[in-house]
């Protein structure tokens, strides 16, 4: 393994788009990642494709607080939960919305093979319509037991770990009547992810395509050897 730095190309503050489908799926997925970028004040866009007022309430007062410090954006849509397959272009539409008006260095989104149709229409619109970004693909974990092989781990300290659990109950508490919301699920998620990459917990993703960029050669002083 090769730890790679979460770095803009330009040495500004590194820009981020993250896309859920549902209220809740953002910090699912990446809450962790999240609050250890949040530090270097990244610029973020939250989009949120579903939900109700009072979901897309809660969506916004997570943004906030995985986020602290951070220069966010958020959007909210009201799309047909469970029926984004059946609105494809309009889902696809937002996003290209979104592309045509931001340019991220990241874009944090759901994975292509999750079984959930919401999930699994962005993941596959996603990385068509954001060519030139490295994309991460969060992973849910739910009922229909899917969990695959990821690429990409991102550690998290046993105090990020709580933190992630702490901040998704209070800011989902329209979720804690759901027999999956509790703490066993996500830290046991998390540290089977962190025993794969030799940490204690850790959030896993999948990367398509990754570009290694060399450092450039040091130019020969005059009369150095060759």
């Amino acid at each position: 393994m090769l730890p790679l730095p979460l770095l803009a190309p330009s040495g500004a503050p590194l820009s981020v788009l993250v896309i859920g489908a549902h209220p809740d799926d953002i910090e699912i997925g990446a809450g962790g990642l999240l609050l250890q970028l949040a530090p270097s004040a990244p610029r973020v866009r939250y989009v949120v494709l579903t939900g109700s007022a009072e979901r897309a309430q809660e969506a916004r007062t997570a943004a906030a607080a995985f986020l602290t410090g951070a220069d966010v954006t958020v959007s909210q849509h009201d799309l047909p939960e469970s029926r984004l397959p059946s609105v494809w272009a309009r889902v696809k539409d937002l996003l290209e919305d979104e592309a045509g008006s931001c340019s991220p260095d990241l874009v944090i989104a759901p994975w292509s093979g999750d079984a959930h149709q919401d999930h699994r229409t962005v993941g596959e619109l996603v990385p068509t319509i954001f060519r030139d970004q490295l994309y991460l693909a969060y992973e849910i974990p739910k009922w229909d037991g899917d969990i695959g092989r990821p690429t990409t781990y991102v550690p998290m300290t046993d105090e990020t770990a709580r933190r992630k659990l702490e901040l998704l109950h209070k800011c989902y508490p329209s979720q804690r009547r759901r027999d999956w919301w509790d703490d066993e699920v996500f830290l046991g998620i998390a540290r089977l992810r962190g025993m794969e990459c030799r940490a204690r917990y850790a959030e896993a993703f999948y990367c398509a395509k990754t570009v290694l960029v060399t450092p450039a050669p040091a130019a020969a002083s005059e009369g150095s050897p060759r």
